[in-house]
Parts: C-alpha cells; sequence; structure tokens
C-alpha cells in the first residue's frame, strides 16, 4: 500500500503534498489564545481523489491531532508522525471520488523550518500574530495539500480575545462578539493555494483607501495607531492609483477586495498571500525602496495569486512580474522609466555571477534577487520587441484566460506567440534557460 503514496511532487519543497487527491474546499473553525499561543481547530476537508488509492496523506505539523472521520468511505486507522496526518481507507476507491475529511488538532503553533528555504508559517509577534506561508509554511496552522497547484475554496471562523483585530486571505463576513471572545467569520470564494492562505492578528485600527463604490476595488489597510500620517499617504496611501494603473495595463483585478495589513513590529520583506499583503511599519515610508514593495505585492493579486505556477521552478511567473509591475509603477508616478530600471538592472547582472537558469533556478535560488530582476529583464526584452500594444495584450489576456488556474513557463511562451502571432520561443529561451545574460533587445 505503500506505494499508493506520491509524496513530494515538487522537488522545490520536498516532503509537501500528495498528488492522490487534491482539496476542492477548506472549511476551518479555528479558536486562538494570544496570552498561551495555544490554537484548537477542526477541518472540514473536501476531497476528490486524482487517482486510485486507499491512503492520504495530509500536511500538519507540530500540531497534535485529536481525531479523524472520513465521510464517503471507511476509514481504517490513521497516524500522524512527522508532519504527515495519513489517513487510511478500509478499501481502496477509485479516481473521481469526493470525501470529506475532518481533522480535530490543537497545540502550540510555531514556524516550519526547512533546508534551503528557511522558516515560514506561523509567528507570534510581540503581541498578536503574523503568518507567513509561502512557501511551506500553511501546514503550521491547518491540515492541508500543501501543493502550489493545488488550488480549493475556503471558509474560515477565528474565535479569539475581545480587542484582537483578525484578517484572513478573503472576505470578512462578520464578526460576533459573545463574552470576552469575537467570532470572526471569512470566505474566499477565488481558489487559493495553501500558500496564500495566511492568518493575521494584531490591535489594530483600519483606514479605508477606497470604499468599492462607483465600479472600484474596496481597499483597506490594519495598521497599529500612530502611522506617520505623510509616510503613509506616499507608501500605503496611494494604493487605489496602483490599483487603477495595474488595472488598466493587467485588467481588472481578479478578487473581491484588497487588504494591507501593518503590524506593529518591524519586518525585513512584506508577505504575499491572495487578496491580502502584510507589512511592517517599517515599510511605510515615502523612500521608492518602500514604495515599490506596496506596488510589487499588490502586482501579486495578478501574477501569482490569480494565475499561479503549477510547480515552484516557475516562481520567474511570480516575482518576474511582479518585479516588472514596480517599473511600470515607478514610470506611471512621474519617476524613473522601465527602460531606465532594465538598462540599470542590466548592468548590475551581467557583474554577478552567471550561474542562475532563471526557469529551473532550483529551490536554493528561488528567492535569488536575480529570479526577480531577471524575470523583469525577461519581460522588458519581449516588450520591446513586440511593442507596447501587443506586450499588454499578452499581460491581460494572460490573467483573463488563466485566473483561478496553474501554469509553467512553456504555458506563457505558448500564449505569447499565440497572442503577438510572432515566434518568440528563440528570444524568450535565451532569457529563461540560459545561465548566460543576454543584451536587451
Amino acid at each position: 500500500m505503500g506505494g499508493d503514496i506520491v509524496p513530494g511532487t515538487d522537488p522545490y519543497v520536498p516532503g509537501h503534498g500528495d498528488a492522490a487527491y487534491g482539496v476542492d474546499h477548506y472549511d476551518l473553525a479555528l479558536t486562538y489564545r494570544p496570552s498561551s499561543n495555544q490554537l484548537r481547530g477542526e477541518a472540514r476537508l473536501a476531497v476528490t481523489t486524482r487517482r486510485e488509492t486507499d491512503r492520504l496523506r495530509v500536511d500538519l505539523h507540530h500540531l497534535a491531532v485529536r481525531g479523524v472521520t472520513v465521510e464517503g468511505a471507511a476509514l481504517a486507522r490513521d497516524a500522524h508522525k512527522g508532519g504527515h496526518l495519513s489517513v487510511v481507507l478500509r478499501e481502496r476507491v477509485p479516481a473521481g471520488t469526493v470525501l470529506t475529511v475532518t481533522v480535530r488538532y490543537a497545540g502550540t503553533p510555531r514556524t516550519i523550518r526547512a533546508r534551503h528555504l528557511g522558516d515560514a508559517g506561523w509567528e507570534e509577534l510581540e503581541d498578536g500574530v503574523i503568518v507567513a506561508s509561502q512557501p511551506h509554511g500553511a501546514p503550521s496552522w491547518f491540515p492541508c495539500n500543501d501543493r502550489v497547484d493545488d488550488k480549493a475554496t475556503y471558509a474560515v471562523s477565528f474565535t479569539a480575545p475581545a480587542g484582537y483585530v483578525v484578517a484572513f486571505s478573503g472576505e470578512t463576513r462578520c464578526a460576533k462578539r459573545r463574552g470576552a471572545s469575537v467570532t470572526w467569520q471569512f470566505d474566499q470564494t477565488h481558489p487559493m493555494a495553501p500558500y496564500l492562505a495566511t492568518i493575521q492578528l494584531g490591535r489594530y485600527v483600519e483606514t479605508r483607501l477606497a470604499t468599492g463604490a462607483a465600479g472600484t476595488t474596496p481597499i483597506t489597510v490594519l495598521h497599529p495607531a500612530g502611522l506617520d500620517r505623510d509616510a503613509f499617504a506616499a507608501s500605503f496611501g496611494r494604493q487605489p492609483e496602483m490599483m487603477r494603473c495595474f488595472g488598466e495595463l493587467f485588467g481588472a483585478y481578479p478578487f473581491d477586495g484588497y487588504r494591507t495589513v501593518v503590524t506593529d513590529d518591524p519586518l525585513e520583506i512584506p508577505l504575499e498571500s491572495q487578496s491580502l499583503s502584510t507589512f511592517g511599519r517599517n515599510h511605510c515610508s515615502a523612500e521608492w525602496e518602500e514604495v515599490r514593495l506596496v506596488a510589487h505585492e499588490l502586482a501579486h493579486q495578478w501574477f501569482g495569486n490569480a494565475v499561479t505556477v503549477r510547480s515552484w521552478r516557475d516562481i520567474w511567473l511570480h516575482e518576474g512580474f511582479a518585479c516588472y509591475a514596480e517599473w511600470l509603477w515607478s514610470e506611471a508616478s512621474g519617476l524613473s522609466t522601465a527602460d531606465e530600471w532594465a538598462a540599470h538592472h542590466h548592468a548590475r547582472l551581467a557583474g554577478l555571477p552567471q550561474d542562475l537558469v532563471l526557469g529551473d533556478p532550483g529551490p536554493e535560488l528561488m528567492f535569488d534577487d536575480r529570479v526577480y530582476k531577471r524575470g523583469a529583464l525577461t519581460l522588458h526584452a519581449l516588450r520591446r520587441t513586440v511593442g507596447d500594444d501587443a506586450f499588454f495584450g499578452v499581460l491581460s489576456s494572460w490573467v483573463r484566460e488563466h485566473a483561478g488556474g496553474s501554469v509553467t513557463t512553456a504555458d506563457f511562451v505558448g500564449h505569447a506567440e499565440r497572442v503577438t502571432g510572432s515566434e518568440l520561443a528563440g528570444l524568450l529561451a535565451a532569457w529563461i534557460d540560459a545561465p548566460e545574460l543576454p543584451p536587451l533587445p
């Protein structure tokens, strides 16, 4: 029976995920005590088997399983060891079988460490919580099939002490107080990979930048009181302008709303999640190095969250696109043009080691800055080759045709050729498949 498990299907995140099934919907009911960092939960996973099997492997790290039930098939046994919950059925079921797996669990959540990837997942702040699930941290707080290509919808109930504000990567439906606790209810109706699911908890106030009236996307910021007004206006306050700019270039914003969380603690880098981005107080600044990150995380909603890679080797389809959006925002806001940024970063990359293959950088280099900048340069080379109208037609149709799905580099190359009617495989291969940096067209 051991051959029925297909573990670690993505070599960039070994030991995560099971290709024998897919999750269609997660229903999570969670209760959290910040004073002791104690989490209690019940997760209902609506799954469909993708192949004949008699077992499912679910990812869940550092938390204790209190009980497992299965609807749609008879459960033989379950075992939780080494961050994996093995759910064994009495009989094999065919591909296409619909099951509901319910897991009750509890414990003290913490980050997950992986060689070459560092820490990811649940992290306590001075007075609150952030969850950075990319790329392997989702199992730190809920049982899941932790695959980048396994998208599902979500319903989440999260109970926490009154006085805290809770945010999830989805729409807030209500917050009901009972005694000293508040239960927050959220939905994410757009398909979402586990690594894009997050919970943020803190003592925040809310600033609404756009209400959703007159066809605009609702944009809100949760932040600590006392942020510098001028710095806020110059960074997070410009998100409605960024939204309009990117909407014109990439197509309509792909989700129901957008929320930014600004923690009172400083963060080294912002955190990406679907329809929500998380920053530290240190990112509230008029300096370009901080403003560009605000644009970068917003751009991920199109490239990375709506359109998501099928495997992590193609991460440039997320990071290169979001980096290029920084240059586009710079140009739109009257700063350096995309041409100027491209020339600057091309010269810088030319002086660095030529040992990175953009289309398969390896887990050690998947977050290397060269992936971001060379990915952006690849897009600029494409833009210079086909012209602005064709280039932005490629980007907007890419999102329109693939939103909610999973893609590969080959998909993008084929899409660009089809939309432009041009032979582009050779041009793009030089940027994506070879380590040497090509000249800009």
